[in-house]
């Protein structure tokens, strides 16, 4: 408890505050920039260390896990029923994200995080609402160059003075209503996350339990003498079902189906069998175009290698998604993918 000296006189309580005690707790930023450290984040740097720090929570392209708070998208919906209030459609000023992240995350972890890696995160955090390119570096010289698309969307907080007419030494206690009534009620409930969203989302980034050694010899032999093979039926409905799930850390970037518009990414319509950069009025990286060029056609394997590590499939690509790293996702991405734009 710290209090006034004249109190810690009075009271025999406290005593004044030690110069690293209050810069603990000193870290307020403005929106002009004031009060930022030295220190630096690009964008790809920030994709690694939100994926490591924040998207148990946040998802891998800050659209939220479960009932995690979104970070993406919105754009559009403030005057919506239900709006969609993220950093990039409804928080005024790049400062606030920046404290909030420095002061409070990661979540349990608060304060861990060095002022280059929230730097980085900011960054990716701008870069996954498409306000800034992939090649972007948010540091304490380019930060006030950032505004936010809903900076004049809010007013001055002037009821001291409007307001004042109201307040009165004592409440009247007169002319009061007969009865309360509740004429309106919340339209959405379902907006508290549940405890165990992020152990889940952790749990099912574990690796896959692997076969024994016995089962997986008998698989080889029963293989081995495996009658003909039966016609395909099409992909299993739970593998389609599960990469239906696994798709929605793609939905930020790209979307599917009848009425699917191209994005950040492009629309991935009959991707299966497609040539790459297939899809008219994308603007594709320029590794992306070569490797048309050469003649790159995304048949399951060379989509499976890709969704791996794209990075490392093409380099100069501009997808930012680290990848999937279970062979299983992978697999049920793709099923989803050749069954959503099936005829």
């Amino acid at each position: 408890m710290v209090v006034t000296p004249a109190a810690a006189e009075k009271f025999g309580l406290g005593r004044p505050a030690l110069p690293e005690e209050i810069a603990a707790w000193d870290l307020d930023v403005s929106p002009d920039g004031t009060g930022l450290p030295e220190g630096s984040g690009d964008v790809f740097t920030g994709e690694e260390v939100f994926a490591e720090k924040c998207a148990v929570c946040h998802g891998d392209f800050a659209e939220g896990v479960g009932n995690w708070p979104k970070l993406a998208g919105g754009q559009g919906t403030l005057d919506h029923d239900d709006p969609l209030k993220t950093v990039g459609s409804y928080w005024p000023y790049l400062s606030t994200t920046w404290d909030y992240v420095n002061r409070s995350m990661p979540f349990g972890d608060a304060q861990s995080l060095t002022p280059d890696e929230v730097y980085a995160i900011v960054a990716y955090i701008l870069y996954s609402n498409d306000l800034v390119d992939d090649e972007f570096v948010l540091s304490d010289e380019t930060f006030a160059g950032v505004q936010l698309p809903n900076a004049d969307g809010f007013i001055l907080d002037d009821r001291l003075e409007a307001e004042k007419h109201f307040w009165t030494a004592s409440p009247c206690m007169e002319s009061c209503k007969d009865s309360v009534e509740i004429t309106m009620r919340a339209m959405v409930l379902d907006v508290t996350p549940d405890e165990t969203d992020a152990a889940e989302t952790q749990a099912d980034t574990a690796a896959e339990p692997a076969v024994p050694a016995a089962e997986a010899d008998s698989a080889s032999v029963k293989e081995a003498v495996a009658p003909e093979a039966t016609p395909d039926i099409g992909p299993d409905p739970e593998l389609v079902a599960k990469g239906e799930k696994t798709f929605r850390k793609c939905k930020s970037c790209h979307q599917i189906g009848a009425g699917a518009k191209s994005k950040t990414g492009p629309i991935l319509n009959e991707i299966i069998g497609a040539p790459a950069a297939h899809v008219d009025g994308f603007r594709y990286s320029k590794a992306l175009l070569a490797a048309a060029e050469n003649g790159l056609v995304w048949d399951e394997a060379a989509l499976a290698a890709f969704l791996a590590n794209p990075k490392k499939y093409m380099k100069g690509t501009k997808m930012s998604f680290a990848g999937l790293k279970k062979d299983a996702d992978i697999e049920a991405v793709i099923a989803y993918l050749k069954a959503a734009t099936a005829d």
